[in-house]
């Protein structure tokens, strides 16, 4: 029987715990994971960003206007809780000199910052929001993504799409340009998440192995993006503009 440590939900022999330096931030964190994330997806970057964060935490469900620990972040009056998401009246905190940046910093007035995130596939994420109000409400933010997806095992469903992990940097680094908060490890979490792909990587390149392609992964940029929802692939969070 194979051995998996509950933390990162790897195999034992394959942990990542020990070579994670949790990370202090001032801005806290908060995983919204969709169910078939949390049971189904044992690779999932959300998990191993929030072992990056010390001020982090996961949550998972569907409809968590019912949840009592995401309520409480959101009507405690220290807080000042926003939604992580795409569009056009979301807070683009890439333009870290933009009026909605410096309304912002007005608005937090001392308060901590909660940053929720839907940690799912696309179509799952917006299934998430629709089943949430509270979520709906919420202050939205996002940023203009540097790089392009670097997820070379699975396939993003639109151009901008990020997994979690490198939403996440992606957003503190935002953060931190504009001022909002600090960012004390940057090169962590990419560097993890390139070591858990290439571990994928050899383990689909080894014969011996089961339940693994055979065939070369392409790059991410030389990808065309699939058309439908028949084509969507696995994403954890779309963080560009729409």
């Amino acid at each position: 029987m194979r051995v998996t440590c509950y933390r990162c939900f790897w195999p034992q022999p394959l942990c990542w715990c020990s070579s994670i330096t949790p990370m202090e931030t001032r801005t806290r964190f908060v995983f919204l994971m969709h169910p078939k994330e949390f049971k189904e997806e044992k690779a999932a970057t959300g998990r191993l960003t929030h072992l990056c964060l010390s001020n982090s935490e996961v949550r998972m469900g569907l409809a968590f206007d019912e949840h009592d620990e995401v309520q409480a972040l959101i009507r405690d009056p220290a807080n000042f809780p926003v939604l992580l998401y795409p569009g056009r009246e979301a807070i683009n905190l890439s333009a870290a000199d933009g009026a909605g940046v410096t309304a912002l910093r007005e608005q937090l007035h001392g308060r901590r910052m909660v940053v929720f995130i839907l940690d799912a596939t696309w179509s799952l994420g917006r299934k998430l929001l629709r089943l949430s109000p509270s979520l709906q409400r919420l202050p939205r933010i996002m940023f203009t993504p540097a790089a392009p997806s670097r997820f070379v095992i699975k396939q993003q469903p639109h151009a901008g799409c990020l997994s979690t992990l490198e939403a996440t940097h992606e957003l503190l680094g935002a953060l931190e340009r504009a001022g909002l908060d600090h960012y004390p490890l940057p090169e962590q979490l990419l560097g993890l998440f390139q070591r858990m792909q290439d571990f994928q990587l050899r383990c689909a390149a080894d014969p011996n192995r089961g339940g693994y392609r055979r065939s070369a992964y392409t790059q991410p940029a030389e990808r065309v993006a699939p058309r439908g929802r028949s084509g969507a692939r696995r994403t954890r969070v779309f963080q560009a503009p729409e």
